[in-house]
């Protein structure tokens, strides 16, 4: 049996080889229906799009994506294809969660943006990682808005604690994006979106570029106070003109910790081990190098510390100059990301002002 891996995916080298007869590594942008002509399986990440060009003719029966979506995936094809798809949901929330404070309080103390208890803090889209941002957000002292229609039907008894998309939008000091890309979500961001924006709030897409109509966005930069671009439409030819207006502009890296790699690795190897019965393999761990000392709390921090610590463990304002200085590197500088340690929360009952 032949498998097709995306080269990138990071800890998977020598781990499937005495399980399958070929393991084919390539550039997951490069993969074509020739390479996967005899495969049975792929393990991928969002830059190879499995659709009918690709898998028509094919012996492909199972796809392990270490991703969270699948909008890289024609899932209707497959369906009808008879292929079996597994992606890796929540494997980076953590990390996503990570880039966005670290990049709302790197912004806010540049900016000299308070960040005050009771600030308000709209989340659009409450999956695994919106539910871990708005989580952090009430941590941190915000005042938390969800929008998520298909959660708040889900919700039940709970689902006043969600709110519209215009009430959001009108009463949220900061907008952070963390929907699937779906039929209802693409260019949801347009003209209107960021007209019934509070005049000053701060603007964060770490979800879909194509969640966002860049012109309308950059249409109304003078009435945000900062814009944070971590994903774009038509990566890797991003639109430049928004990289420059944008504060923070990094090359879709927001999941780059190294938790997240390891759990889109885990889950892919034992999505693929269920699949084909490889009992090794369903138990298969990455013991990490050295312990996460990044534990975190807030107390007795004020503002500008707080964007100094989240600052130490993520730089993300060398990311920004890097690829603001190099657009063209724009996959290059995403595949050498060097990965960074997530935090975790460690909080306690103390307060404090700062």
């Amino acid at each position: 049996m032949k498998v097709v891996v995306d080269k990138d995916i990071p800890f998977l080298s020598g781990v499937l080889e005495p399980y399958f007869k070929e393991v084919v590594y390539l550039l997951g942008k490069d993969i074509s229906p020739e390479d996967v002509a005899d495969a049975c399986a792929m393990v991928i990440r969002t830059r190879t799009k499995c659709n009918e060009k690709l898998l028509k003719g094919s012996s492909v029966k199972f796809i392990a994506t270490a991703t969270i979506g699948t909008d890289h995936i024609d899932m209707e094809y497959c369906r009808r294809a008879g292929i079996v798809v597994k992606n890796a949901a929540g494997c980076n929330a953590a990390g996503v969660m990570q880039y966005v404070f670290t990049a709302l309080y790197g912004v806010a103390s540049k900016k000299s943006i308070s960040l005050t208890e009771g600030t308000v803090l709209g989340v659009i889209g409450v999956g695994n990682v919106g539910s871990r941002v708005a989580a952090m957000g009430e941590y941190m002292g915000f005042n938390v808005l969800r929008c998520d229609p298909a959660k708040e039907k889900e919700a039940g008894a709970d689902a006043a604690s969600y709110c519209t998309l215009e009430y959001l939008l009108k009463n949220s000091d900061i907008v952070t994006l963390h929907t699937d890309l779906n039929p209802t979500s693409r260019d949801m961001a347009g003209v209107e979106f960021f007209r019934s924006m509070k005049d000053g709030a701060i603007f964060i897409n770490s979800s879909r570029g194509e969640v966002v109509q860049e012109d309308a966005l950059l249409a109304s930069i003078g009435k945000l106070s900062a814009v944070i671009i971590d994903v774009w439409r038509n990566e890797p030819s991003i639109n430049k003109e928004l990289m420059e207006k944008a504060d923070i502009a990094t090359p879709h890296i927001a999941g780059y910790s190294y938790e997240g790699k390891v759990n889109g690795t885990v889950m892919s190897v034992r999505a693929l081990a269920g699949f084909y019965d490889i009992a090794p393999l369903k138990t298969f761990i990455i013991e990490p190098p050295e312990k996460n000392t990044n534990s975190f709390s807030k107390d007795g921090l004020c503002q500008t510390q707080i964007a100094e610590y989240f600052g130490n463990i993520f730089p993300i304002f060398e990311h920004c100059a890097d690829l603001k200085a190099h657009p063209q590197n724009f996959e290059q500088l995403r595949s050498n990301f060097k990965y960074r340690r997530e935090f975790y929360v460690n909080p306690t009952t103390k307060t404090t002002n700062c």
